[in-house]
């Protein structure tokens, strides 16, 4: 006769978070949002992903509960709600040897066309 084993559901719990983290993009978006709230067009020119696929991961850490929406006119604008997440991808930095910052976009914020950074821009 098998025994069965359960799984303690912390692990489960911890499992999750790291299922979350293995995608790469989600985790350049967590990158991107960690200077502070971002707009998906500027996700879309500084990551060079399409918006429906950022759209999608962005809903997965939306629902995983990790960052949090708002609409400004036609633009929605997402934040890290969970801060929490940036010491686990700084210890695998660390692992990896990077720094922290070390994901670049393919945009800067000087030549972004979002509205943020364009707004920023002009007032300059």
């Amino acid at each position: 006769m098998m025994t069965r084993k359960i799984t303690p559901p912390i692990l489960v719990d911890q499992a999750e978070i790291f299922k979350l983290l293995s995608h790469p993009c989600r985790l350049a978006i967590l990158y991107t949002l960690r200077s502070g709230e971002e707009c998906v067009c500027h996700m879309e020119a500084t990551l060079g992903y399409r918006q429906a696929y950022l759209s999608q991961q962005l809903a997965v850490l939306r629902e995983a509960g990790i960052i949090q929406d708002r609409r400004d006119g036609w633009n929605i604008f997402y934040r890290v709600i969970r801060t929490d997440i940036y010491p686990i991808l700084d210890a695998v930095n660390a692992l990896v040897g990077s720094p922290a910052d070390a994901p670049q976009g393919r945009v800067t914020a000087a030549t972004c066309p979002c509205p943020k950074c364009t707004s920023s821009r002009e007032q300059a």
